[in-house]
């Protein structure tokens, strides 16, 4: 039985196989029969939907249908595309422009008394008038402009600004802002360099930060004058002042006081004939003396405010 069972199953197996390579072949052969074109006859495609025919026109314009266009929106803005067609994002504005220069050449707007004009033209009326009159009217209108005039020629006159002659006509600024430069050691008649601290116009230029400036020094109690007398070879009259007090020159301690006391006491001694009475050559000695010895140390960055000479007489 277990013999017959395999033979059974094997022949099932073998014959499907058979009926598998048989269905497989002729589907093969069909399909070369549907893929074979005639070299005699050209191929014509196949209609898949074939026009329907109307039996009168009305039936075929009412199987007509709407069809609408369908246009891509626009990147840009309509508003903002002129006559031919062209983009322009200023255009809103050069139509308003257009609309106020037409408005005003046609004169519609009094700009001045901010009311409208008329676009009719006014008639003039005459008046008749004597001969009396038209005589006397030459006159006045004569007196009237000469008044007029030597009023004019007195406002001209009395309105007339003040020019300072310190730098003459050229555009200078009131006041300068420097400092000084480096730590410095400086008696009578040394030089200070200096650098500007802002822009500044300077004889109708503008010299920019960090120009270097020279000054000379002199002494006075308790102060170091300061004079600016030429700036990139250009002749100035500059005087410096101290940012914190607003005085000028640099304020400093020195000891001229004292020094003159000293020596006013010891030839006070020496002559004792007029003990009450100080010689005035040995004052003027002193100072002298003590203004040529002295030494000042400025230090570095210190501020100040440079003015013209001119604006220091009250």
């Amino acid at each position: 039985m277990n013999i017959e069972k395999n033979k059974i199953v094997f022949g099932t197996i073998l014959a499907l196989i058979v009926i598998f390579i048989g269905a497989y072949t002729m589907t093969l052969l069909h399909k070369n029969d549907d893929t074979y074109i005639d070299s005699q006859q050209i191929p014509i495609p196949e209609l898949e939907n074939e026009t329907e025919v109307y039996n009168s026109k009305l039936d075929a314009i009412n199987a007509l249908k709407d069809v609408r266009e369908t246009n891509a929106p626009s990147i840009y803005d309509d508003r903002l595309l002129d006559s031919t067609g062209v983009y322009d994002p200023n255009l809103l504005d050069k139509e308003k422009i257009r609309i106020v220069d037409s408005i005003y050449n046609q004169g519609r707007i009094n700009y001045t008394e901010n009311d409208y004009r008329s676009l009719k033209p006014t008639k003039s009326i005459e008046i008749p008038i004597k001969l009396t009159i038209d005589s006397v009217l030459p006159e006045i209108a004569q007196t009237i402009s000469a008044e007029q005039l030597g009023l004019e020629h007195q406002l001209f006159f009395a309105a007339a600004p003040v020019i300072n002659d310190t730098f003459g006509d050229s555009k200078n600024d009131l006041i300068i802002y420097a400092a000084v430069n480096g730590d410095q050691i400086v008696k009578t008649f040394s030089r200070l360099e200096m650098r500007l601290t802002k822009p500044a116009f300077i004889n109708n230029e503008l010299l920019p930060k960090n120009t270097y400036l020279y000054g000379f020094v002199s002494f006075k109690p308790n102060r170091t004058l300061i004079h600016i007398t030429n700036i990139n070879h250009k002749p100035v009259k500059l005087i410096a002042y101290d940012l914190q007090d607003g005085n000028e020159g640099i304020y400093v301690i020195n000891n001229f006081q004292s020094e003159a006391s000293k020596a006013v006491v010891d030839d006070a001694i020496d002559e004792i004939n007029i003990p009450s009475v100080p010689s005035i050559g040995v004052l003027k000695k002193v100072f002298q003396r003590s203004n040529k010895n002295v030494k000042v140390t400025i230090t570095n960055n210190y501020q100040l405010l440079l003015k013209p000479k001119a604006s220091t007489i009250n």
